[in-house]
């Protein structure tokens, strides 16, 4: 069935959507996080700070979904008014767990299990199991044209977490004005971090770090980070020239060093996160 056919364009986008959201899973108030990147921001810190996930958030993985045109099809979307929950959202955002403690909502008491999606836009249960939630959210068996195809950045969240800032301008229209009302707490500023540039320098010899720096200078961009305001559209690009030739050791080695992780296709999505090293 032809996507242009199947889902309205019109659609709106999801920032614009944001303060509808509502969590059935009864674990985090959405209502509260009224911006849509921000939700999983403070979704990951809630995470950590609560211990379903590692307090370093060493197990989290935030994921933006997005494409060149702007348009990626997703199912079972709170905000969709179609009964099979489809949405045609700019770009979304989800957090992936790669492993679970002891929680609450974990039927079997065992440290590792499979990874877990954690999208408060979600009509499926929160959290649901990875390939669950590839097969009724993202449908890769579903014939789409190209123009939307699904692409993921893959960034770990404890990078994420420390370089990650937005002063909300995209959410001001051209004369200034809020498009939605703001969160009472502040915007997010990027963390200043020495202790991070201190690895680098006790791991790597002076020449090997200064070589690094200058073939690979985005790698240790987060290293630097000096209290950034803003850098939201850098997450939001996901093209498919930058998609990665295969998955593998190196890409664990790219999503744990790199600030905007890697990019990933539909069908290495699962498979990266079937990785044993991850």
């Amino acid at each position: 069935m032809e996507i242009d056919r199947y889902i309205d364009g019109n659609f709106g986008i999801g920032f614009n959507l944001n303060t509808n959201r509502r969590s059935s899973s009864g674990y985090f108030p959405v209502s509260a996080y009224p911006f849509l990147l921000e939700n999983v921001y403070l979704l990951c810190k809630k995470l950590c700070t609560s211990g379903v996930a590692d307090a370093d958030g060493s197990d989290l993985h935030v994921v933006f979904i997005s494409n060149e045109k702007k348009q990626v099809p997703l199912w079972h979307q709170k905000a969709s008014h179609r009964a099979d929950g489809v949405i045609l959202w700019d770009y979304h955002v989800i957090c992936i767990q790669v492993r679970t403690k002891s929680h609450h909502f974990c039927r079997k008491k065992e440290s590792h299990s499979s990874p877990l999606v954690w999208d408060l836009d979600s009509s499926l249960h929160c959290p649901s199991p990875l390939a669950s939630y590839v097969s009724e959210t993202i449908r890769p068996s579903f014939q789409l044209f190209a123009d939307f195809q699904r692409f993921f950045r893959v960034v770990h969240a404890p990078i994420f977490l420390r370089s990650f800032a937005s002063d909300r301008r995209h959410m001001k229209d051209s004369l200034g004005n809020w498009t939605a009302k703001p969160p009472a707490y502040g915007p997010i500023v990027a963390e200043v971090q020495f202790q991070s540039l201190k690895r680098y320098w006790l791991s790597y010899s002076v020449v090997q770090f200064c070589s690094d720096m200058l073939s690979t200078p985005a790698n240790f961009s987060y290293a630097f980070a000096d209290g950034t305001v803003h850098n939201l559209n850098e997450y939001m690009e996901v093209i498919a020239a930058d998609v990665v030739s295969n998955v593998g050791s190196d890409s664990i080695i790219a999503v744990r060093s790199h600030k905007l992780g890697i990019v990933v296709n539909e069908t290495q999505l699962e498979e990266f996160f079937s990785l044993d090293d991850l």
